[in-house]
């Protein structure tokens, strides 16, 4: 797989996926990825740094300038731990663990985010507005409810499946309740 060809589709499998979120600046955007996925082998067992980079460069490249932060998941070897900017810590008041991830334990991506983000911290857990899980890493657990799924045009990147989420508002007061349907988070 051709790593330009990878970054190519999260850029594209982002942008669609921001398309649709209805995120506002400060909203935080959750991505796991398995490196070894995306290259044809078991989750966890081929860690790739220069795939790591394209994938972290496509989704970065689509989030310049739209003042969401960026959230990546770390492997369950850490709890699913995540790796987000000083900046986002301090505005969603976030729990700061102590782990460094490397590729084998943490993953590939989150590795790579300790590396190029300008001042990286480890963090428990993020209630993100939307995410990107690339081969079957699990970031349910770091989206607020109401999930929806979102279908996007890149169902692959490399030999990973990709599922994209948003989130709504629970909604509440049954049968006779009265939505609006203008509200943003649906």
């Amino acid at each position: 797989m051709n790593l330009e060809e990878i970054r190519s589709q999260v850029g594209l499998l982002t942008k669609e996926l921001l398309s649709v979120a209805r995120l506002e600046p400060g909203d935080i955007v959750v991505a796991g990825c398995s490196t070894s996925e995306i290259v044809g082998r078991k989750i966890g067992s081929a860690p790739s740094s220069p795939v790591a980079s394209a994938v972290l460069e496509g989704i970065l490249a689509q989030l310049e300038g739209t003042g969401l932060h960026l959230a990546v998941q770390c492997c369950e070897h850490l709890n699913r731990a995540l790796v987000v900017e000083w900046e986002c810590f301090r505005e969603h008041r976030l729990t700061r663990v102590s782990v460094r991830p490397v590729p084998k334990a943490g993953g590939a991506l989150a590795a790579m985010a300790m590396e190029r983000f300008r001042r990286p911290v480890v963090v428990a857990a993020v209630q993100a507005g939307a995410g990107l899980d690339i081969g079957h890493t699990l970031i349910g657990m770091h989206l607020r409810p109401v999930v929806v799924p979102v279908r996007t045009s890149v169902t692959h990147v490399g030999q990973a499946p990709v599922v994209a989420a948003r989130v709504r508002p629970p909604l509440i007061g049954g049968e006779r309740a009265v939505y609006d349907q203008d509200d943003p988070g649906k």
